[in-house]
């Protein structure tokens, strides 16, 4: 027997994208039926970097949330800046609040995915979520009435109907390929690789996070990310054209970096791996893609959404899951749910917030092809304290600032004034 449940909004995937959905939508006090296929706590391999934008929509959702936070020291680790290092070795570091007093919260801090991704789940449960863990879509269809999802959770099965869904299952989730009838990621792809190290050396004292931008793995970089309890999380990102064109084997070339990077090796020489080299796919936004449609939305990877330069997407998936969910309210206000409503409401929205960000991004990724032009960007930026507060600014500024389209502003950088 089938059993149906009549919803405003089904929303699949309870990561950070789903996550930031459901919490909006359940302020704005809207039923929703979250579907989600793994049971939590669940791992998911990333970089476990979250930016300031993270901050900024726990604190908008409710400000105890990031007073948790970083009340728990052994689960979340503050974080005060980023270490840029050149391909010719030349650090460049970026506080992200230099002024700040010391009673400030951090802009942003590191934690397990295991651990984060759990936290926001715990948040969830509320009169208008209705989860289901351990659940496996089989069907979705598109009607004139909006959705329904055919799914199974043990023997049951499960009928949802509602007017909108939302695509939170990332950029191979069955949402995304459904509306928008696509059976492959896009072009912008990258690969990650990420394991844990512990008894690595030479970290900056306020737990700056690192980005080496080695010769042999540009348009990518290396990664050193300080955590809890010791752990360092350390991996690789870069470009799967170049992967397939340069025939790079991603994880020999990592660990040749650790055992023979001058900058590097040392700092591992009493190094202990205590888990195994795991790889993911990295949907970057490098253009601007289709986010919603008639009776859909999609929010974080699945929106092809992670940063092109940093590669950090935990702070674009919560922060277009706050948006989406302000667009639903408005699209269930007004009980307009087509392709033409959605795209004013929502992608013109998130790309007009963010997407100056993810263009500037995709010029600094463009740049690092060209060691000798990165290092002289690192070399201005060490000298120009406008330049640092640009890259900055990219970090911690969640309304973009105006400098940051003004074409002069970029020449009083080129020629460091």
């Amino acid at each position: 027997m089938v059993k149906t449940i009549d919803t405003k909004v089904i929303i699949v995937g309870a990561g950070p994208a789903g996550a930031g959905t459901s919490i909006y939508l359940t302020l704005a006090g809207i039923p929703h039926v979250i579907i989600e296929k793994a049971t939590f706590p669940r791992d998911k391999v990333c970089g476990d970097a979250c930016s300031g934008k993270t901050a900024f929509v726990l604190r908008k959702a409710n400000p105890a949330w990031l007073q948790e936070v970083f009340q728990q020291p052994d689960k979340f680790m503050p974080s005060h800046g980023i270490v840029f290092v050149a391909p010719n070795g030349k650090p460049l570091h970026i506080a992200y609040n230099p002024n700040r007093k010391p009673e400030d919260l951090a802009p942003g801090f590191t934690t397990p995915r295991m651990v984060f991704d759990n936290f926001l789940f715990e948040k969830l449960p509320s009169p208008y979520a209705t989860i289901y863990q351990d659940a496996h879509i089989k069907d979705i269809k598109h009607h004139d009435k909006g959705v329904t999802v055919t799914f199974t959770k043990g023997n049951e099965t499960y009928e949802v109907n509602a007017p909108l869904i939302v695509g939170a299952d990332g950029d191979k989730g069955i949402v995304r390929k459904t509306f928008l009838n696509i059976g492959e990621s896009p072009k912008a792809y990258a690969v990650g690789l990420r394991v844990y190290y512990t008894g690595v050396t030479g970290l900056h004292k306020e737990n700056f996070i690192e980005l080496h931008f080695l010769p042999e793995m540009l348009p990518g970089y290396f990664w050193i990310f300080p955590m809890p309890n010791g752990v360092v999380n350390v991996g690789v990102g870069i470009l799967s054209e170049r992967i397939r064109d340069k025939k790079i084997n991603l994880r020999e070339q990592m660990l040749h970096a650790i055992k023979t990077n001058p900058n590097i090796s040392q700092r591992f020489a009493n190094a202990t791996l205590v888990d195994k080299i795991q790889g993911w796919g990295l949907p970057m936004g490098m253009e601007q893609l289709p986010v919603s449609g008639d009776n859909f939305l999609l929010v974080g990877d699945a929106a092809s959404l992670i940063d092109p330069f940093s590669g950090e997407g935990i702070g674009n998936a919560l922060y277009s899951g706050m948006l989406a969910a302000y667009a639903i309210e408005k699209s269930l206000t007004e009980q307009q749910h087509s392709r033409a409503f959605l795209k004013q409401a929502y992608d013109d929205v998130l790309y007009k917030r963010i997407g100056d960000e993810l263009k500037i991004s995709a010029t600094l990724q463009r740049l690092c092809r060209y060691p000798w032009l990165f290092n002289f960007v690192v070399n201005k930026a060490n000298k120009s304290k406008s330049l640092s507060d640009t890259i900055s600014c990219m970090f911690t500024d969640m309304d973009l600032r105006d400098k940051l389209r003004k074409p002069s502003f970029y020449l009083k950088i080129l020629f460091n004034r």
